[in-house]
């Protein structure tokens, strides 16, 4: 009797401390798991996020289906800049997302003539033409316009004048639709890398 006690105690030691260690480990592996989502939640959802390009407003320097992420914070510390490129909610549809690049600020009075964009505002009273140098020379911005943008307001325009709905047609864009603006491409390949910066302070 005492030898058959003493096998039991010897076969059951070693399945204890088996399911010991698997739960141990189990439970490493679920810690892992929840320190990972408690770090990259916040960052997908709150700082940046992933926007797939649809159709073809933005080209030639966006193209259909290019995967961009999105810098989400930066706009909580400072405003948007002009030539800095945003991703939006539409305003005459919200579960829609548009991409566009910042043209005039708020405040300013937006002229559009002669193929060219004109702003006027308090550093330039007398107005100055637009410099765009993402734009290829011989592309040209129409039709003639006039807007004056109030507080928190913003002009936004396709890189494609020739093929996209933007401030031209819809109106001004306002500062609460603005997600944040476009940083970085990820696809395709061949356009990986951090995306050119062409905001001005001006």
């Amino acid at each position: 009797m005492d030898e058959s006690k003493s096998d039991l105690k010897t076969d059951d030691t070693p399945v204890a401390g088996e399911r010991g260690r698997f739960f141990d480990e189990a439970w490493e592996i679920v810690r892992v798991l929840l320190i990972s989502l408690a770090i990259v939640v916040p960052i997908r959802y709150f700082i940046v996020q992933p926007f797939v390009v649809r159709g073809a407003s933005m080209e030639p320097n966006f193209t259909d289906s290019e995967y961009l992420v999105v810098d989400e914070i930066s706009y909580q510390f400072r405003e948007p800049m002009r030539g800095e490129v945003v991703i939006f909610r539409y305003p005459q549809d919200m579960r829609q997302f548009f991409i566009k690049r910042i043209v005039g600020l708020p405040g300013e009075k937006i002229s559009i003539a002669k193929g060219h964009v004109s702003i006027v505002n308090e550093t330039y009273p007398e107005g100055f033409t637009l410099a765009e140098a993402y734009l290829d020379a011989s592309i040209l911005t129409r039709p003639d316009i006039e807007m004056t943008l109030g507080e928190d307001e913003y002009f936004v325009l396709g890189d494609n004048r020739g093929g996209s709905s933007d401030s031209r047609f819809w109106g001004p864009l306002a500062r609460t639709f603005i997600v944040g603006k476009a940083v970085f491409s990820a696809w395709p390949l061949d356009r990986f890398g951090l995306l050119e910066d062409y905001s001005v302070a001006y």
